[in-house]
């Protein structure tokens, strides 16, 4: 599979600062959902990038310090529990992507989105399944994941030692519903998503 094949369409059409957009975090019942931006030089391949979530931890690491050292710019968004909860995991999503976009160093020309539309006057596609077709989005995938690895593995897990946020990275692994259970939900927890779990985890206890 060529992983430029979308990247080079576009380069056809005269455009060159292609930005790659993707988040992670969706189903997580804890913190935020994080997106990233990442735009990457014209015909640069990198090897190995691919979905995040085919790669091994170790493997998503060596890749993100590749991108960050040969992407013409990265931006990064984030929008927190509070505003999931208010403008559902869907528009949440789409915030974080459009705040990463507006957060690159180098304005982009088009954008290749996995999956969504986002609110900005640019020329985009949406590609399903982008992150496994498209490099850029893939690299995007691969910064995002890391980076909101990275807060769960340290600040997260430092500020709320109690749920094991460093092992489950917030999804809806039973150690995290029977934390949750037993301490209650956090600050950082999307009180929209446990409705089900709180109610099942009381009736276990």
């Amino acid at each position: 599979m060529d992983m430029l094949q979308y990247e080079k369409e576009v380069w056809c059409s005269s455009y060159r600062h292609i930005a790659g957009v993707d988040e992670v975090g969706r189903g997580c019942l804890f913190g935020d959902v994080v997106a990233a931006a990442v735009i990457l030089p014209e015909g640069l391949i990198i090897d190995g990038v691919d979905d995040s979530k085919k790669l091994t931890s170790k493997k998503r690491d060596a890749l993100f310090e590749l991108i960050m050292e040969q992407a013409v710019a990265v931006g990064i968004g984030h929008v927190d529990a509070s505003v999931i909860d208010e403008i559902n995991i869907k528009q949440a999503s789409r915030l974080a992507m459009k705040l990463a976009v507006e957060r690159l160093e180098t304005s982009p020309d088009y954008m290749l989105v996995d999956a969504e539309k986002i609110d900005i006057e640019l020329p985009q596609q949406a590609i399903i399944k982008g992150d496994a077709n498209s490099q850029s989005i893939a690299a995007a995938s691969i910064v995002a994941k890391v980076t909101r690895d990275r807060l769960c593995e340290g600040v997260w897990e430092e500020t709320y030692p109690h749920y094991g946020i460093a092992i489950h990275k917030g999804y809806a692994t039973k150690l995290h519903r029977e934390r949750i259970a037993e301490f209650g939900p956090s600050p950082m927890h999307r009180r929209s998503f446990l409705g089900n779990i709180l109610t099942e985890q009381i009736m276990l206890f």
